[in-house]
């Protein structure tokens, strides 16, 4: 390379072909369409070890993000690990491993480096100068993924304010053009079609997209209210990614979603009525999935979808039996949760995929009350219907009324709210032995007869 590009921040032009490849900007590609492109791009990976990590993690976490970048519909050809005290204010990873990143690149005619964590628009910028190919972070990986699979209004307008809201910071610090046709990861989204972004016009796109939003968040909420009169339990599937949610409902309730061995496959969250065995009706709901270092633009964009994990009186957590971490996939999620305000929600642990990996009775006792089952099969299908029964039951209070006979609509109210057990006809009225949650015991304590609550060891029809 010549002298006069050395330390300049200049890009040497005879560093790479005049057709270079690249996720966007300078070094953009083309693509005939948001989601097609016309060639996998080449990937290096960067991790970083910082004290508080071990290189372990730092393996898994980059094997991890090979998955993403396959699923972004790119391809590894080299990786490269780092063991840093703190993140380099300038280049995150400093100027002599930056080189070694650079040569790797030419040596692997790679398109684009992405590094496993966040980079600020500077350090962006200023590897994008040094590697003279494009740099990105594990969140701008997923935003595309996010982009690709976004598939209902709401779920198109997240991802784009998602987008939008990584980008904004970006265009300050950089004269790049950020375009459609770029074909590249972290690129594509709806509404983005311009080859110059004006910061003002997205400004304003971001400012209707919110409002949007908004409006949506009051219709789901209309919903969820609707739902909320029935008294049906609400109980919402959350997990790791590609952990099998999506089959466990189609298993439950025949919901046809979407469901396929990859990343991030289905983002809008469906809910469907589930009959369980003791003829209550429930509402399910299928979310999005977690991943480590889930971006916060995505959190905050995905709010008024993740509601229903806050609202929902019971999570069903599900977990790939198969997978390498299975450990650190639960950690991951549970931060997740706690992020967005549901860490004190019941769960139940499902092990998914046990025609896969059968051998989970170690994790089982960790987890107690936990459930194997294999949504592809349907082992353990009944035994996690169980389950969910059981734990819906034992957030409820066994209790008695009695109703006058003239008093139909109560009564009617009754099986609407809870789960009768018995009628017995008497002097009185109809003596009604039934199961009710704190918030109807309530609405009917006009007719409560006797104790408030009947002990559990009365027998009941079940047992």
């Amino acid at each position: 390379m010549g002298d006069d590009y050395e330390g300049s921040g200049k890009v040497n032009p005879n560093d790479f072909t005049s057709d270079h490849r690249g996720a966007f900007g300078e070094y953009g590609g083309e693509s005939s369409g948001l989601i097609d492109r016309t060639f996998r791009e080449r990937i290096v990976l960067v991790g970083v070890t910082m004290p508080d990590g071990s290189a372990e993690e730092t393996d898994a976490s980059l094997d991890e993000l090979a998955l993403l970048v396959d699923t972004a519909g790119a391809d590894e050809v080299g990786r490269i690990h780092q063991r840093r005290q703190s993140p380099d204010p300038a280049t995150f990873v400093g100027k002599g491993k930056a080189q070694e990143i650079k040569d790797m690149s030419l040596a692997t005619d790679s398109d684009t480096v992405v590094f496993d964590d966040e980079l600020s628009p500077a350090q962006q910028g200023n590897l994008e100068k040094l590697l003279g190919r494009s740099a990105l972070d594990r969140t701008a990986v997923i935003l595309d993924i996010f982009a690709q699979n976004a598939s209902s209004t709401e779920g198109k307008a997240q991802v784009e304010l998602a987008q939008l809201k990584y980008r904004l910071p970006r265009l300050r610090s950089s004269a790049r053009t950020f375009s459609q046709q770029g074909g590249g990861i972290g690129t594509r989204g709806p509404g983005e079609t311009q080859l110059e972004v004006d910061r003002r016009r997205l400004v304003r796109r971001v400012h209707k997209l919110e409002d949007d939003l908004r409006k949506l968040a009051k219709n789901r909420d209309v919903q969820s209210k609707a739902r909320k009169r029935t008294s049906n339990r609400r109980v919402a599937l959350v997990g790791y990614t590609n952990a099998g949610k999506s089959s466990v409902l189609n298993r439950l309730t025949d919901a046809g979603v979407l469901a396929e061995d990859r990343l991030f496959a289905t983002l809008d969250a469906t809910t469907r009525k589930l009959s369980m065995p003791g003829g209550e009706m429930i509402f399910l709901t299928d979310t999005v999935g977690f991943v480590r270092k889930l971006p916060t633009q995505l959190v905050e964009a995905f709010k008024s979808t993740l509601d229903v994990v806050i609202d929902a009186d019971l999570l069903l957590h599900v977990v790939d039996a198969s997978a390498p971490d299975i450990q650190g996939n639960i950690d991951a999620v549970r931060r997740t949760l706690q992020a967005i305000g549901a860490n004190d929600v019941p769960e139940v642990m499902v092990f998914n995929k046990i025609d896969i990996e059968p051998d989970v009775a170690g994790m089982q006792l960790r987890y107690p009350g936990s459930v194997a089952v294999s949504a592809h099969s349907g082992a353990g299908i009944d035994t996690l219907l169980e389950a969910i029964g059981d734990r819906l039951r034992s957030m409820t209070e066994l209790v008695e009324l009695t109703v006058p006979y003239d008093r139909g609509d109560v009564l009617a109210k009754i099986h609407r709210e809870g789960q009768v057990l018995t009628e017995v006809a008497g002097e009185n009225g109809i003596t009604v032995r039934a199961r009710l949650d704190p918030d109807s015991k309530g609405r009917l304590a006009d007719w409560l007869s006797g104790p408030d609550t009947v002990p559990e060891a009365v027998p009941e029809p079940w047992e």
